[in-house]
């Protein structure tokens, strides 16, 4: 695997010189050293990409499409997607740390699938109803493409963010200027390129790799009708506000703290090789980490000490080993938020059960030994923030209703998790615990043909299944008149 530097923007579906001569140096986070560089983009590259989305939108044959027709094209990007998975996994891992052995499944096999789910729905989804109305005889409603999105990922699952929002919204019949996250622009570009591969038309797709100051310039470009950002819940609240000054459409998807609740019957041999997983996916980096362990009091002591077993096996290293299931955190300021989450712990009275450091002999790299706290109370800052790296806390209850009580004590609602030998038990604690994705003895945490989504200050919005289409969408009623019916 080789990655390569960029010397241009994808803007409009051309690769131009970029407006200005910023570049953005890639970084790998196990060796601090520079692996790539690419422009980085202005306001005014922003300003090109939106033209072109506009034009494209408004004029071009991209909405003349059929969605099946759209869809196509969806198909031949995941198939070459899965022709170079491996490649594509070691150029994310090698961005942001992602252990390679995950990166296959997780931030490549997924978007493949979210690209196959969006390119068959396209051919069964109902753009056109006729229902019969209560003062007209009959009424077409029509969805329609939004317009111009501008999209925005973070991170930690690059490609998946983009495939989330791009599937949806090109089968939709939108244009889009879709920003990357700086740490992580190398698998955008390669999917730009994909794009245009496959026929994707002019001016239907733009890649801006680009800061904060420029994500803001394309969430308040006039040209922009709807945005759809993925990232952290602080810049959420910045973006829905400023969407909310222009009345403009927005998707925020945001974070979470999400707590797993091991009932007092649950087998902890095959609840811990189901949860672990979960909890430390992607080096703790995924939104929907399962962070908050609450065990039962009375079993306390045996959940810690078979979690602490099995974090304490985990090979951490260099994330392009096989071997690795921790790799390292995506920067150094990342690394030292961990860092500072680890000091907070031990000062309001958590216990390091294991980890609580950088691993021995790992000089180079941005790492954090996995870690395990105990003695942890909801209300401390490791159990109400989100860290966003390897560090679970172990929270105890007293009976079914506490531990709901500590579930729902959060701002966040994104996902979590019960573990149980009595499916309708679990099935009465994930109704009442509010988070829009939830984990009945099952280590699927989302389906991408059901809505993925979050309660509270984890979000506004759906993705994934026919819900994350439809936000791409307007709704038109056409009133008829008596004796007609339109073909559809």
């Amino acid at each position: 695997m080789a990655v390569k530097d960029y010397d241009r923007l994808f803007i409009g579906g051309e690769w131009v010189s970029p407006h200005s001569t910023r570049t953005i140096e890639v970084v790998s986070p196990s060796t601090e050293e520079v692996v790539a560089r690419v422009p980085d983009a202005d306001e005014a590259d922003v300003d090109a990409a939106v033209a072109a989305a506009r034009t494209a939108f408004e004029g071009g044959p991209w909405r003349e499409m059929t969605p099946a027709d759209r869809g196509a094209i969806l198909t031949r990007v995941a198939e070459t997607i899965t022709s170079e998975m491996v490649d594509m996994a070691e150029t994310i891992s090698t961005e942001m740390g992602s252990p390679v052995s995950w990166a296959q499944l997780g931030q490549v096999l997924a978007p493949t699938m979210v690209f196959n789910y969006y390119a068959g729905l396209a051919s069964t989804f109902s753009f056109d109803e006729v229902r019969t109305g209560v003062l007209n005889p009959e009424v077409l409603v029509t969805k329609e493409p939004v317009g111009v999105v501008g999209a925005i990922a973070p991170w930690n699952v690059p490609l998946f963010i983009a495939s989330a929002k791009l599937a949806p919204a090109l089968v939709a019949g939108c244009t889009v200027v879709f920003k990357p996250a700086p740490e992580t622009p190398l698998d955008a570009f390669r999917l730009a390129e994909i794009f245009a591969d496959a026929g994707l038309p002019r001016g239907v797709l733009s890649v801006l790799p680009a800061g904060r100051e420029v994500g803001e310039h394309l969430v308040t470009h006039p040209g922009v009708d709807k945005v759809s950002f993925t990232g952290s819940s602080a810049a959420g609240r910045r973006i829905g506000g400023l969407c909310g000054e222009r009345l403009k459409r927005c998707t925020l998807e945001l974070g979470g703290k999400s707590a797993a609740i091991i009932l007092d019957d649950a087998d902890l041999t095959s609840t811990l090789a189901n949860l672990l997983p979960n909890a430390m996916m992607n080096n703790g980096q995924a939104c929907i980490a399962q962070t908050r362990i609450l065990a039962p009091r009375g079993r306390y002591d045996e959940v810690v000490d078979a979690l602490v077993e099995k974090v304490k096996a985990m090979p951490v290293g260099d994330p392009l080993d096989p071997a690795t299931e921790v790799g390292p955190l995506v920067a150094g300021r990342q690394r030292e938020r961990v860092e500072g989450y680890l000091r907070s712990g031990e000062e309001q009275g958590a216990k390091v059960a294991v980890g609580g450091g950088r691993p021995a002999g790992l000089d180079r790299g941005y790492y954090v030994e996995p870690t395990v706290f105990t003695g942890v109370d909801n209300s401390m800052k490791i159990a109400q923030e989100e860290i966003f790296g390897p560090v679970l806390v172990v929270i105890p209850y007293e009976g079914d209703a506490e531990a709901v009580t500590i579930a729902n004590d959060s701002d966040y609602g994104l996902c979590g998790s019960v573990w149980t030998a009595d499916n309708d038990r679990g099935l009465g604690i994930a109704r009442r615990v509010r988070t829009g994705t939830y984990m009945l003895n099952t280590p699927v945490p989302i389906d991408f043909a059901t809505p993925f989504g979050g309660y509270k200050s984890s979000g506004i919005g759906r993705e994934f299944g026919p819900e994350g289409l439809e936000i791409f969408l307007e709704k038109k009623s056409i009133a008829l008149p008596g004796g007609y019916s339109p073909a559809l």
